[in-house]
């Protein structure tokens, strides 16, 4: 995976990576966005739901999150 070119407009309000059941909450990803486009998901309780959310209004797909993830629970979606 490499890095994209960042996406505007209206194809800017999809979704094109989403976090997986195998994110561990390190936040490694949160710390790497550049548009903060990754928050912490209200009430996660390390019980196997999603520890994170993707914002799709204000990720551009740049891929950085991918990459930095010690377990690639970030998938890039097509």
């Amino acid at each position: 995976m490499g890095l994209k070119e960042p996406r505007r407009g209206a194809e800017a309000a999809t979704l094109t990576v989403r976090v997986t059941a195998r994110c561990q909450g390190c936040g490694a990803c949160l710390l790497t966005c550049p548009e903060h486009a990754i928050r912490p998901h209200a009430g996660w309780a390390g019980d196997g739901g999603d520890p994170l959310r993707v914002l799709p209004d204000r990720c551009t797909g740049c891929g950085e999150c991918t990459e930095v993830c010690p377990v690639d629970a970030i998938e890039e979606l097509p």
